[in-house]
């Protein structure tokens, strides 16, 4: 146990600049925000999905909390959180990802936990902001819905790396992505177009065969409508 420990306490990394001085770093079409947390309770943005029992209410450490807008084309706006420990980083990155169509920060549960188990963690809302169930900001605007597929992803990391780096001095030993559904595809998607992205990639229930999935949906929709006899009840559903 105490070799255990001694281990841990080597790996612990401080930062040798303060938070609020990576506002002064420049990168690539990107506007750079951050403020020093002092840490305890989180303050939850209006409508985040709350996980019954997973221990999200728990304190946080002090940490370094960075925004991001990252403007990659005239037509693109991705807003990503960074969350760096301000004593307690184990030296590794863990991105978070998403749900349904995006359009929302959806990732912080995970980084939450991330944080508490030290690692620096980011989070996008994928290029758009709205309501996860609508696609509706696809219409009209290619290069959101390349932000969405693949780029919003690619730059957090990118990006979060160079602050991390800036940071610690250091860049992140070993770099991973974990999240499910809309999530796995970001996770799949990242590892076939940027492999050296991350280390590690868990990624469930991944949504990706999209044309699949919404024909099937579709069908669904048709067939319940001629035989409402087959629908759940209220109560079935519970």
């Amino acid at each position: 146990m105490i070799g255990i420990f001694a281990v841990m306490a080597t790996t612990m990394t401080s930062p040798v600049i303060s938070c609020e001085a990576l506002q002064a770093v420049t990168l690539p079409d990107t506007s750079i925000t951050a403020e020093a947390v002092p840490g305890g309770p989180f303050s939850r943005p209006e409508g985040m999905f709350r996980i019954p029992g997973s221990g999200n209410e728990q304190p946080l450490p002090v940490y370094c909390r960075v925004n991001m807008v990252l403007r990659p084309t005239a037509d693109s706006q991705i807003n990503v959180e960074l969350w760096l420990p301000e004593k307690t980083w184990n030296g590794k990155f863990m991105a978070a990802g998403n749900g349904v169509w995006g359009g929302a920060i959806h990732g912080y549960n995970d980084m939450l936990e991330n944080l508490r188990r030290g690692y620096a963690t980011a989070a996008t809302d994928t290029g758009h902001t709205g309501s996860p169930m609508s696609a509706r900001f696809a219409l009209g605007h290619p290069e959101k819905v390349v932000d969405f597929a693949y780029r919003a992803i690619h730059l957090m990391t990118e990006r979060s790396k160079q602050l991390i780096h800036a940071f610690y001095h250091q860049p992140p030993e070993y770099s991973y992505f974990r999240s499910c559904s809309t999530g796995g595809r970001q996770g799949v998607m990242s590892a076939q177009r940027y492999p050296g992205d991350f280390d590690g990639i868990i990624a469930g229930a991944l949504a990706n065969r999209h044309i699949h999935m919404h024909t099937a949906a579709v069908a669904r929709v048709i067939h319940l409508s001629r035989h409402p006899e087959a629908a759940l009840s209220e109560a079935k559903a519970g």
